[in-house]
């Protein structure tokens, strides 16, 4: 088994304590000579220095054609954001055999339960009932004071994108024993169903669903896609929650939706990151605001490390890797992906 070569760790904006235990940097080591980088991410000089010897390069460091023609070794590359960003050469990386990997998966079971939260917060207003409480205006049994909330039980329930995340939202949403809806134009019909829900058109999900989950990468496809002929679309008082990425909604067309009262919207995402201090949504009535703290919880950060060493163990034995998501030739040049640090 080709064990040869350095592990490069480059792993900015992650912490290397964070993401590795003391267990899985012995396993680690057991692969071959490893350089730890913590801080700052590798200099240019400090990359190029060490790329002829490189085995595996964990990070977001940039790769295009003329740094891995520099590294003949090379058989993995790990991003530990959660997404594929655009500064490496993938077809040269594929030409050459190269996985490129990322981390999407150890974040797909936190999102999905914020995600639920988010939905059953906007449904039944406890945002609002939290302040009231707060500012001293609560009404104990007043049958008006619900007015406009609903249970989720028994309802429609639509999906937008079935990746990782909508993957790990499916269970949550069985107990409530409402249809769900699934578009995800990267899933077969057949492949949908045995998921247990009903494949959908994308305007038939906004027609039908109470909730819609936006849980899609942003791609070429979907850029700006969703818009207010969507959200005009819902049941008034129905729910939106933004749980990946805002790009792939008209923002502004969101924000009015919720604002004139037609749907409920829950987000955890925004178009720009940190959160300027005059964003719109913050003023806005009819919203429950989350500022990207979906995936980040502590106790999901031990695992990224064991995921990276059970994944380059079997890369280097010459096997496929089995727990990280593999850049795909046919899709990964759709994403628009942006590092969120």
């Amino acid at each position: 088994m080709a064990r040869r070569g350095v592990i490069v760790l480059d792993p900015y904006p992650r912490a290397l304590d964070l993401i590795f235990t003391p267990e899985d940097r012995a396993r680690l080591e057991a692969l071959g000579p490893v350089v730890w980088h913590d801080g700052p991410p590798l200099t240019d000089e400090q990359v190029d220095e060490r790329l002829a010897g490189a085995v595996a390069i964990v990070g977001q460091t940039s790769l295009p054609k003329e740094r891995l023609d520099r590294a003949p070794l090379l058989r993995a590359v790990v991003n530990v954001e959660g997404n594929f960003l655009p500064n490496v050469d993938y077809e040269e990386c594929f030409r050459r055999g190269i996985h490129v990997l990322c981390i999407a998966p150890v974040f797909a079971q936190a999102v999905a339960e914020l995600a639920l939260g988010l939905a059953l917060a906007a449904a039944r207003d406890i945002p609002r009932g939290d302040a009231e409480i707060r500012a001293g205006a609560e009404s104990l049994y007043d049958e008006g004071v619900n007015h406009g909330s609903f249970l989720l039980s028994g309802k429609t329930l639509g999906l937008v994108g079935c990746g990782n995340l909508g993957r790990a939202l499916l269970p949550l949403l069985r107990p409530f024993r409402g249809e769900i809806l699934v578009h995800d134009p990267w899933l077969q019909d057949a492949v949908v169903r045995g998921l247990g829900a009903t494949p959908a058109g994308l305007d038939e999900v906004f027609v039908r669903s109470r909730v819609v989950f936006l849980l899609s990468a942003v791609t070429t496809e979907n850029e700006g896609l969703i818009g207010a002929s969507h959200f005009a679309a819902m049941a008034r008082g129905s729910v939106v929650v933004l749980a990946s990425r805002a790009a792939v909604v008209d923002w502004h067309a969101l924000l009015d939706a919720a604002e004139s009262g037609h749907v409920k919207v829950a987000t955890d995402v925004f178009p720009e990151e940190p959160i300027p201090a005059d964003e719109r949504a913050r003023g806005v009535a009819g919203t429950v605001l989350s500022a990207h703290r979906a995936g980040n919880i502590p106790e999901i950060w031990p695992v990224v490390g064991g995921m990276v060493v059970d994944d380059l163990d079997w890369i280097l034995r010459g096997l496929p890797p089995q727990r990280l998501t593999r850049a795909q030739p046919e899709t990964v040049a759709r994403f628009r992906s942006k590092p969120v640090g």
